[in-house]
């Protein structure tokens, strides 16, 4: 059924969503044009899961049981199906009851709900997902209970209910288990729901990444050409499974010393894997065939699609309803490939020429196969390896927040480098990105200001600076370049995280050490004074010095420096050798050494002189394919972490990469710390749901509406949240009439919207403290800057000085709710100096929130001034935090000015924005991105 038949029909609660075996379902309301699709399904039901659904034998539906199956209002009865391929593989239904437990409709609030799934695919979490979107849908539709009866034998559905997460009832009743589920999502349900989002998005990167028999499509017979050249690339890195050519004008049976097939339905075994090459008008047909064989996932190397324009754009968004539609995941289009160096797997299903690239710690993902080359050549140039590569081209499907998912639980990844070119999503990606940050650095390089063509995922509207305030807030290491994303991960790799900022610095050049000093100081880094051993210094005396630096309790990390000497060659090793000793002999401290033109130093530390330097240049194949030979022998492992010092050309690059390091092992101790969402007791959490419900009654879905000055303080004090009185003065007499009202001394100001907040423009008096004064300072404002209609003048009642700052709260669409904080004034916006939380904020978030700010010193006493009641503000911070996490329809708050003073703060005004609520997908069911 489509829209334009029934416009009842509600699309939204259509999904594709990833099941527990890392396969895809689709999900969607049932409709009448399903009749034959039901049937279909049931009769592939064995007896005993249609004993367990009607409590009885029941071989088949009649006539009437498909009309009440398939034909739904959409409110007070619905019914989903999990599709794949078209067909049904799983069904679920609610039913609204009244208290007697028959059929009614609103406001009864309960309902009735049964699950159905093809045996074939119980146990792949079918039920589970269902469950979510039920419940969703039943929330939409005002219904906050499922009742469910159960037989006790029914084992496996009890446990779907069971292991929900949601608070619920249970009891044995006329032979049958009872159960009452409560709809609203709880933490607990929300963590289930994330553990299982986490554990079919990781297991369904696994099977791309480690594929038991892999199929290239697209195999030129001449061994030209982008497939020819993917094919020789996974026969040649030595994959362990199976692999199969394709090409439907073969007419033998090698292909470049591979098994080749005219189409994958002729391949007479499973494939896991399937690599496309064909242009992208015989895409299609590659995925049909893919899709009616059983492929568990793609690899599209094929170009044009959303990079090249609007049509390619629309041939991408079909490509993935193609691809779902069959259960499969897709990595691509315009894809660069994939590569896994486990030494069971040795995957290189990408345009990186054999040898592959040496198995080590590091996980990198890009979205550039341009970026994909420069990094890999740069880790292969500074001798390290990987532990899994994907390069995803336009990532229509899979994307950097799935191989997350993947690396978090990864053993054989230490440290996962991401160079993105969207965010997508920043709410989910920043969730990810924490919990994975909390086992494992995560460092990012972003490019792109601007959704970059070919990328469909919508960007945000946040500014840069934002973007990597959020970013840091989850622990995120956050790059400008992928130069700096090489360094960090190197170091972070090879080295242990530090302790502390203290720095030593030693070498053998007095120049060389100033710098690294400098830079060291630049970064926030505490470098004790540099120790000169001067250029007669041999590779014992660099052992020596070293080592009694790593053993003081002075440092927290090392920084070597090192100048050539007349025989280079000759004392590279035995200085690689010297340093590794010494660290080998103190280990737990990080260390990383700078040189100058020491080529054979770099070298000898990264342990990898002698090994084959493939060269990543991502040559498309275009030259003859070599003759085919044994697939290569299993990688050289990578040396052990502690063998490996990371090396720099220069002070500055070695100092970041430690910098780096430093502050995301502050950030680890202090997640450790923990932090807490504080609960106010004094919390008008009903009465402000209530209001904002009167205030949006007659608000269209899409409107934005701006409090009045009265509704935004009375909805503020709901949170206790105090905004001063400012009393209107559309004359000189009103402004004493207010003045009289509020007590002096008093301040007039300006509240027009061209001056509003704009104290340098001379629209605010301060300290007026009699009716002379107030009258004097009113004819000059008005004689200033335009008459008062223009001016909307207002007199407020002073309050005890202190540090003006301004307190935000935005709703992005992609990121969520941000908390901003700055100080007031012109100089903080020009410079940008504002800091940004995500919502809901912790009591640690607050504090970290106003010391993040260049020009925090202020509140705290700088130059002799009296530190201002930081708690007070920290405090606001939280109460404001709570408010927009609570009430999703508040999209925009800014309290500006505050005044903190030494005890105490003062909301001198208020600016409040509501709409109706955006759908948060964050805290709805589990669903991939649909573009």
């Amino acid at each position: 059924m489509t829209i334009e038949s029934d416009p009842s029909y509600p699309a939204h609660w259509e999904a594709d969503v990833v099941l527990r075996d890392g396969g895809t379902a689709r999900i969607r309301p049932i409709t009448t044009e399903d009749a034959g699709r039901l049937v279909s399904f049931y009769e592939q039901v064995s007896d005993e899961s249609k004993y367990y659904r009607f409590f009885a034998p029941y071989p088949r539906l009649s006539d009437r049981d498909v009309r009440r199956f398939t034909h739904h209002d959409y409110v007070d009865r619905v019914g989903l199906a999990a599709t794949i391929g078209g067909e049904f593989i799983g069904t679920v239904r609610y039913d609204r009851i009244g208290p007697d437990g028959r059929p009614a409709s609103a406001p009864a609030d309960e309902a009735e709900v049964a699950f159905l799934v093809q045996d074939a695919h119980q146990g792949r979490g079918v039920a589970s997902a269902l469950l979510e979107h039920i419940g969703a849908v039943a929330r939409e539709r005002g219904i906050r209970r499922f009742a469910a009866e159960v037989l006790p034998a029914n084992t496996k559905m009890i446990k779907v209910f069971t292991d929900v997460g949601y608070q619920q009832k249970r009891s044995f009743e006329d032979g049958s288990v009872h159960l009452t589920l409560d709809l609203e999502p709880t933490a607990e349900s929300l963590a289930v729901q994330r553990a299982r989002e986490q554990r079919a998005e990781a297991h369904s990167v696994q099977r791309l990444l480690a594929p038991g028999s892999v199929a290239v499509i697209g195999v030129s017979r001449s061994g030209a050409g982008v497939g020819a050249a993917a094919l020789r690339n996974l026969r040649d890195s030595g994959f362990h499974g199976h692999l199969y050519a394709v090409n439907e004008a073969v007419t033998r049976d090698l292909l470049d010393g591979v098994r080749a097939y005219r189409t994958v339905e002729a391949i007479d075994a499973p494939v896991d894997l399937a690599v496309i090459a064909v242009p992208a008008e015989r895409v299609p047909h590659a995925v049909a065939a893919c899709g009616e064989h059983g492929v568990q996932g793609l690899v599209v190397l094929s170009a044009g699609y959303g990079e090249s324009g609007p049509d390619g754009l629309a041939r991408q968004r079909e490509l993935v309803r193609q691809v779902r539609s069959y259960g499969m995941r897709l990595i691509g289009p315009n894809a660069y490939g994939v590569i896994n160096t486990a030494p069971e797997v040795e995957l290189n299903a990408s345009l990186t020429p054999a040898p592959m690239p040496m198995r080590g710690r590091i996980g990198l993902f890009t979205q550039s196969g341009a970026i994909g080359i420069a990094l890999l050549s740069a880790l292969l140039r500074r001798g390290e390896g990987l532990s899994s590569f994907v390069s995803a081209g336009n990532r229509a499907d899979v994307s950097g927040n799935d191989i997350l998912q993947y690396w978090y639980d990864d053993e054989a990844t230490d440290v996962a480098l991401l160079y993105l070119e969207t965010l997508g999503n920043p709410r989910k990606f920043t969730r990810l990105a924490r919990r994975t940050a909390a086992v494992k650095p995560v460092v990012v390089a972003k490019g792109g200001r601007h959704t970059p063509a070919g990328h469909v995922v919508p960007g945000t509207r946040l500014p840069e600076a934002t973007v990597s305030a959020l970013l840091r807030q989850a622990g995120v290491i956050r790059v400008d370049t992928v130069t700096e994303l090489v360094d960090v991960g190197l170091l972070l790799a090879a080295q242990p995280l530090p302790a502390g900022p203290r720095v030593a610095i030693l070498g053998n050049s007095e120049s060389l050490g100033v710098l690294t000093y400098d830079a060291c100081l630049a970064q926030g880094l505490r470098p004790l004074p540099p120790l000169d051993l001067t250029t007669a210094a041999a590779p014992e005396d660099f052992r020596a010095a070293l080592a009694a630096a790593l053993a003081s309790g002075d440092c927290d990390a090392v920084v070597v420096t090192a100048i050539p000497w007349v025989s280079e060659h000759a004392l590279a090793d035995d200085l690689a050798d010297a340093l590794r000793e010494a660290v080998a002999e103190v280990p737990g401290k990080p260390v990383a050494v700078v040189h100058v033109e020491l080529g054979a130093l770099v070298e000898a530390l990264s342990a990898t002189r002698g090994l084959p330097h493939p060269d990543p240049s991502g040559n498309r194949g275009s030259a003859p394919a070599p003759a085919p030979r044994e697939p290569a022998g299993p990688i050289p492992a990578r040396p052990a972490s502690e063998d490996r010092i990371p090396s720099y050309p220069a002070a500055e690059r070695a100092v970041r990469a430690l910098a780096e390091a430093v502050r995301y092992g502050q950030w680890r101790r202090g997640l450790a710390e923990g932090g807490y969402v504080p609960e106010f007791e004094d919390v008008d959490e009903a009465g402000a749901a209530a209001q904002l419900a009167g205030l949006l009654a007659d608000v269209d879905d899409g409107a934005v509406l701006t409090l009045a000055e009265w509704d935004a303080r009375e909805l503020l004090a709901r949170y206790g949240i105090t905004v001063r009185s400012a009393l209107p003065a559309p004359s000189a007499d009103a402004a004493v009439r207010a003045a009289a009202i509020l007590g002096y001394p008093v301040a007039l100001k300006t509240t027009a919207p061209h001056l509003r907040h704009r104290a340098d423009l001379g629209g605010v008096r301060l300290d007026l403290t009699n009716e002379a004064g107030l009258r004097r300072s009113y004819e000059e404002l008005t004689d200033l800057l335009g008459k008062p209609a223009e001016l909307q003048p207002v007199v407020q009642a002073m309050v005890p000085r202190g540090v003006d700052t301004v307190v935000r709260s935005v709703i992005d669409p992609a990121a969520g709710a941000v908390l901003s904080f700055g100080l007031a004034g012109v100089a903080s916006e020009l410079l940008g100096d504002t800091a940004h939380r995500l919502v809901p904020a912790t009591d640690k978030d607050a504090a970290g929130l106003i010391r993040s700010i260049r020009a925090a010193p202020l509140l705290f006493g700088w130059r002799g001034s009296d530190p201002v009641d930081t708690a007070a503000l920290e405090e606001l911070l939280l109460r404001l935090s709570r408010l927009v996490d609570d009430h999703p329809e508040v999209i925009g708050v800014s309290l500006e000015p505050v005044v903190v003073a030494a005890e105490g703060l003062s909301v001198l005004s208020a600016t409040v924005r509501v709409a109706h609520p955006p759908a948060r997908g964050d805290l709805g069911p589990r669903t991939l991105p649909s573009y």
